[in-house]
């Protein structure tokens, strides 16, 4: 019984990290480009009473043994990297990936990558992001231009009052053979690490990379109904084993009054 309501405790516990994961994504439902994450468990190791195939005094064969479960854990918290939908918003620095890739931009002197593509301008005419964050390669829009038109390729070219235009440079989109394992960092970038590989550059429509969509931005990803579903059941299996913990107690409970 006790062993009981310690598998039925991790359940509980493993049940709370599910909901905060839940709730994360839901939070994040109109956050730029946000990627869900979704929690994975793991069954606990096993407590063999009987080993299965062992023989009887008899002689015979035990065909399934006895194994009791000790509960669950936690196994990871994995990112779901699927494409979410397009919002066309007709600014010209909005730009969104159609397929894999990432941006990369300079925060704090690091190479971080992030997949939100709402541009701005700062009062240098560098492209950066909402939070200052320069992308990579550099882009300096000159004064006196009025309009900008980013090719699906990542060219980027600036027009000036005359109409005349001219190139800035090339965007650039880098991939990673895990993206599973990218480091969260907040603020819609990411970090590499060993378990996502090293980054591999390369022009947008090549080498398995996406294109670039010039007046969109890319939505979270989050489905909201599958969220809510998912939260249901993890409230149900919460509540579940709570119940098998008060099952225990009361079996215990019977047994300590056996002597009365």
């Amino acid at each position: 019984m006790l062993r009981g309501m310690w598998s039925a405790a991790s359940g509980m516990a493993a049940q709370q990290t599910n909901i905060d994961v839940i709730s994360n994504n839901l939070a994040n439902v109109n956050t730029t480009s946000f990627k869900k994450s979704r929690a994975e468990f793991q069954d606990l190791m096993y407590q063999t009473l009987n080993q299965g195939g062992s023989e009887t005094p008899g002689g015979d064969q035990i065909p399934t043994g006895i194994q009791v479960g000790m509960g669950t854990e936690t196994l990871g918290v994995q990112k779901m990297f699927m494409q979410g939908d397009f919002q066309q918003t007709k600014n010209e620095l909005d730009v969104a990936i159609e397929g894999k890739g990432f941006f990369m931009v300079l925060s704090n002197d690091q190479e971080r990558y992030t997949r939100a593509g709402n541009f701005k301008l700062d009062s240098e005419g560098n492209v950066v992001t909402a939070n200052g964050d320069r992308l990579q390669p550099e882009m300096t829009v000159p004064e006196g231009t009025l309009s900008i038109t980013i090719s699906k390729y990542g060219q980027v070219t600036a027009f000036d009052a005359e109409g005349v235009g001219a190139v800035l440079g090339e965007i650039e989109l880098y991939g990673f053979p895990n993206p599973a394992g990218l480091s969260s960092l907040g603020h819609n970038l990411y970090s590499a690490t060993d378990a996502s590989g090293e980054a591999i550059v390369g022009a947008p429509g090549s080498e398995g990379m996406g294109t670039i969509l010039q007046g969109f931005v890319e939505q979270s990803n989050v489905d909201v109904v599958e969220e809510m579903v998912s939260m249901i059941m993890a409230q149900r299996a919460y509540e579940i084993n709570s119940k098998s913990i008060q099952t225990a107690d009361s079996m215990l409970q019977a047994a300590n009054n056996l002597k009365r």
